[in-house]
C-alpha cells in the first residue's frame, strides 16, 4: 500500500489528549536527522500498537505551504509503540528540550494521521502470530495460571512466571506458557555479565531511567526446570523452551544448571526445540551446552561492530569476538542461529554497519534476524554510546531488501522459530492453530 501523500504530524496536550495538526506532514529520524518518510513506507498503525507523548520534546514537520521544516509548537511530540512481529523504518522525529526527562525503555517510532487513521513507517517482519493482542484471553491465562500453579505447588520458577510474568508484566511469553502453547519461558540467572545501558530488568540507582520488571532473585534448580518443561515439551502445539527471558540476568553464567537439565529434560522427550536467549558471552559454555542438546540460539546485539557494541553492553570479562565464536559454534553443531537485532534507524542502516552485518553473515553461517526495534531514548542512546555522526545511511527497508538479495537463504522474524519451521516449512502459516 503506497500513501498518495503524507500523513500529518500528531502532537499531545500533555493531558493525554493526541490531536493532528494538518499545516504540517510528518517526517521521521534517522541518527540525528530529521528526514521525509518514503510513500511506500507507510502501513496503517497495526493492531495493539500504542501512542505515546514524549513530554519536554516538539515534533518537527514539513510546512505543508512551503515545504519548509519547522517545529510543531501546539504540544508535545507523539511516537508510536508498535507491536511484536513489527520492525519500524524511522523514529519520531522532534527537538528536546535542556529540561526533557529521559524517555522510558520503549520503542518511538514515527507516526502520523491520514483519513482517519493512525500510520507508521514500519514493515510485518514476521507471520507468526504468537504475540498478537487479541489472542490474549485474561479469563483462559488466570485458569491457567491457577491449574499449573496447583500441579507444580512447589516449583519456584512456576509461581514466578506466575504472579510476576503473566499477571504484573503481562509478559507474552509467560502468558503463552500458562495457554499451553508455543514458546515456554526458562528464566535461570539473577546476575548477568554485562552492564546494558538499556537495562530492562536492573538499572543502576543513578540512572534517571527505571527498569521495566524486576529481575528474578533466586537460581533455580535443573529439576524446577525440568518439571514443568517437560510437560510443555511434550503436549504444547508448535514448542519450544527458552532460557534467557526479560527478567534475569544473562543464562550462560548458569550454564552447569541449563546442561543438567537439557541433558534430564532429553531423557524424558525428544519433541519440539530447547533454546537460549544469550549475549554469547561464553563460547566453551555454549559447546557444552549444545554437546547436550540445545537446538538453537540467539544472540543479542546492537550492532555488528565491535565499536558500537562494546559502549552499550559494557562487558565484563568477554568481548565482541565471543559473541560471534558462540554462533559459530552453534552452527557447528548443525543448530538454528538467530542474532536478536536492535534496529535503530541510521544506525543500523548505515553504511558501515551494513558492511559489517554481511561479514557477520558469512563468518558465522548465520540462519536468521530478528530485525527487533530498539527500546531505548535515542538521544540518551547516541550519547551514552558516544556516537556524534552516524555517516551514510541507506534506510532500514533498503538494507533489508540488501542483505535478502545477497542472502536468499536467511530468514527474517520477531520470534524464535520451533523446531516444525527450522526442520520443514520455514512459512509455515501460523494464524489457524
Amino acid at each position: 500500500m503506497s500513501l498518495s501523500e503524507s500523513p500529518y504530524i500528531l502532537y499531545s496536550d500533555g493531558k493525554g489528549n493526541i490531536f493532528e495538526d494538518t499545516s504540517l506532514y510528518v517526517v521521521g529520524r534517522s541518527g540525528w536527522d530529521a528526514i521525509p518518510i518514503p510513500e511506500d513506507e507507510w502501513i496503517e498503525l497495526p493492531e495493539g500498537g500504542s501512542l505515546y507523548e514524549l513530554p519536554g520534546r516538539r515534533g518537527i514537520g514539513i510546512d505543508v505551504e512551503t515545504g519548509d521544516m519547522r517545529l510543531c509548537e501546539k504540544g508535545w511530540a507523539v511516537a508510536a509503540f508498535i507491536p511484536p512481529a513489527h520492525t519500524g523504518f524511522y523514529l519520531a522525529a522532534y527537538e528536546t528540550a535542556e529540561d526533557a526527562p529521559i524517555l522510558p525503555l520503549f520503542c518511538y517510532t514515527a507516526v502520523g494521521w491520514l483519513d482517519d487513521k493512525f500510520y507508521v513507517p514500519a514493515t510485518r517482519i514476521e507471520q507468526d502470530i504468537r504475540q498478537e493482542c487479541d489472542g490474549y484471553d485474561q479469563v483462559k491465562i488466570q485458569e491457567g495460571v491457577a491449574k499449573l500453579v496447583s500441579a507444580y505447588p512447589h516449583n519456584r520458577l512456576v509461581e514466578h512466571l506466575a504472579g510476576n510474568c503473566a499477571l504484573t508484566y503481562h509478559c507474552p511469553a509467560a502468558r503463552n506458557y500458562f495457554l499451553e502453547r508455543w514458546e515456554c519461558p526458562i528464566p535461570v540467572s539473577p546476575a548477568c555479565n554485562a552492564n546494558c545501558v538499556g537495562c530492562i530488568s536492573l538499572q543502576p540507582d543513578e540512572e534517571q531511567v527505571v527498569s521495566n520488571q524486576d529481575r528474578l532473585k533466586f537460581k533455580p534448580t535443573p529439576e524446577e526446570i525440568v518439571e514443568y518443561t517437560v510437560p510443555h515439551l511434550q503436549s504444547a502445539p508448535y514448542p519450544i523452551v527458552s532460557f534467557g527471558q526479560g527478567c534475569e540476568g544473562e543464562p550462560l553464567l548458569m550454564w552447569e544448571t541449563m546442561r543438567d537439565a537439557i541433558i534430564e529434560i532429553r531423557k524424558h522427550t525428544p519433541r519440539g526445540s530447547i533454546n537460549i536467549n544469550t549475549n554469547g558471552s561464553k563460547p566453551d559454555a555454549v559447546r557444552k551446552l549444545c554437546e547436550a542438546g540445545l537446538d538453537s540460539i540467539r544472540v543479542s546485539t546492537n550492532s555488528a561492530r565491535r565499536e558500537v557494541y562494546m559502549p552499550y553492553y559494557r562487558p565484563n570479562n568477554y568481548d565482541f569476538d565471543d559473541i560471534i565464536e558462540s554462533l559459530k559454534v552453534v552452527n557447528s553443531f548443525g543448530g538454528w542461529t538467530s542474532i536478536n537485532y536492535f534496529v535503530f534507524p541510521g544506525m543500523t542502516d548505515s553504511v558501515e554497519e551494513y558492511e559489517a552485518l554481511r561479514k557477520l553473515i558469512k563468518d558465522t553461517g548465520l540462519k536468521m534476524i530478528q530485525w527487533r526495534n530498539f527500546n531505548i531514548d535515542p538521544d540518551w542512546y547516541l550519547g551514552k554510546i558516544n556516537i556524534g555522526d552516524t555517516g551514510e545511511c541507506m534506510g532500514i527497508k533498503q538494507m533489508q531488501e540488501l542483505i535478502k538479495e545477497e542472502f536468499p537463504h536467511l530468514k527474517y522474524g520477531y520470534f524464535n522459530p520451533p523446531m516444525e519451521r527450522i526442520k520443514g516449512n520455514y512459512d509455515l502459516d501460523f494464524a489457524h492453530h
